[in-house]
C-alpha cells in the first residue's frame, strides 16, 4: 500500500513537472527577447538556471545534514543523464537538427573543461574549499561569456521586437509562479523516486547517482523537449549544456563553500570517468555541427548500460 501511494505522488509530481517546464520555457523566452537576449543566451541563463535550482538546493541541504556524497553523485549522475538522455531524446523528438555554430566553438569546450575540473578535483577523494573557489571562478567566466555575448547581439533588435507591446505583469507572475512548480514538484519527484528506492531495497550512494540525479535532470530534460517541440533547437540544447556547466562549477563550488565534500570510491572511479566519456562523446558527435537520430539512440543506449553498469555496485 506505502508502495502505492508513492507511485501516485511520483505520476502526479510528474505532471506537474511537465506542466511547469512548459509554462516556464515559454515566460522565460517572452521575457529574454523582450531585452533583447537571443533565444540561446536564454538556454544557457534563465532557463538552465532555474531549471538547476533542485541540484543546488539539495546539495546545500546535503552537505548542512552531513551527507555530501550525494553532491558528488547527483552532480555527475545529471551531467550523465543530461547528456546521454537529454540531448539524445532531441533528435528523436524532432529529428535530424543542426547545431549552432557558437555551441561548437565555444559553450562545448567550456562542458569539456568543466568536466575535466571535476575529475581532477576529486580524484583523491574529496573537494575543498580552495576547489570550489577554483570551481566557481569558472562559473564567473562562464557567466562573463553569457554577458559579452548578449552585449554583441543587444544591438540587433528586430522590428518584430520594435512592435511587442510593454511586458505584462502575467508574464512575469507566470515565470515565478512555474519556477516554484518547477521546483516543488521536482522535490516532491526526487522524494518519492528515493521511498521508492528504499521500500525495494536499492542503496542510497547508487540512488543518488541514478534515481536523483535523474529526478533533478526532469526539469532540464522536459523543459529542453518542450522547446524542441516547440522549434526553439537554440534553447532546447543551450538548456542542457548550461545545465551541466552550471553543475559542475556553480552546485560544487556553492556546496563546498558550505563543507569539504567526500567523494565515495565508485564515483572518483565509475562515476567520472562515465562523465568524461558521455562529455567526450558529445563533442565529437557535435564536431560537424550535425546530430542524427541515430547518435540519439546511440546516446540512449549509452544511459541504459550507465545504469546499468552503476547498479551492478549495489
Amino acid at each position: 500500500m506505502l508502495l502505492f501511494i508513492w507511485i501516485v505522488i511520483l505520476a502526479v509530481s510528474l505532471a506537474a513537472l511537465i506542466k511547469s517546464s512548459d509554462y516556464f520555457t515559454d515566460s522565460a523566452e517572452k521575457i529574454g527577447l523582450k531585452f533583447g537576449i537571443p533565444a540561446f543566451i536564454v538556454g544557457v541563463s534563465i532557463v538552465s538556471i532555474g531549471t538547476s535550482l533542485p541540484e543546488l538546493l539539495t546539495g546545500i541541504v546535503a552537505v548542512m545534514m552531513g551527507s555530501s556524497e550525494i553532491v558528488i553523485g547527483n552532480v555527475v549522475g545529471s551531467n550523465i543523464t543530461n547528456i546521454f538522455l537529454g540531448l539524445g531524446i532531441l533528435p528523436l523528438v524532432i529529428g535530424y537538427f543542426t547545431v549552432d555554430k557558437n555551441l561548437v566553438s565555444v559553450d562545448l569546450p567550456i562542458l569539456v573543461g568543466s568536466t575535466f575540473l571535476i575529475a581532477i578535483t576529486c580524484l583523491d577523494g574529496k573537494f575543498t574549499t580552495v576547489e570550489a573557489v577554483f570551481s566557481l571562478a569558472g562559473f564567473i567566466v562562464y557567466i562573463g561569456y553569457i554577458v559579452s555575448e548578449h552585449n554583441e547581439f543587444k544591438k540587433k533588435v528586430t522590428e518584430e521586437k520594435k512592435k511587442d507591446k510593454a511586458l505584462g505583469l502575467k508574464t512575469i507572475l507566470v515565470l515565478i509562479a512555474s519556477c516554484a512548480g518547477l521546483f516543488f514538484s521536482a522535490k516532491y519527484t526526487v522524494e518519492s523516486i528515493i521511498k521508492i528506492s528504499q521500500i525495494i531495497n536499492i542503496g542510497t550512494e547508487i540512488i543518488s547517482a541514478s534515481a536523483v540525479a535523474l529526478g533533478t535532470s526532469l526539469p532540464e530534460i522536459i523543459a529542453s523537449a518542450v522547446a524542441a517541440r516547440k522549434g526553439k533547437i537554440e534553447m532546447a540544447v543551450g538548456t542542457l549544456l548550461g545545465s551541466n556547466i552550471f553543475n559542475a562549477f556553480a552546485i560544487m563550488g556553492i556546496s563546498g563553500l558550505v563543507g569539504t565534500l567526500v567523494i565515495p570510491e565508485n564515483m572518483t572511479g565509475y562515476g567520472i570517468y562515465m562523465l568524461v566519456l558521455a562529455t567526450l562523446l558529445y563533442f565529437f558527435i557535435t564536431l560537424d555541427r550535425e546530430v542524427t537520430k541515430w547518435e540519439g539512440w546511440m546516446l540512449i543506449i549509452f544511459y541504459g548500460v550507465f545504469l546499468f553498469k552503476l547498479f551492478a555496485w549495489a
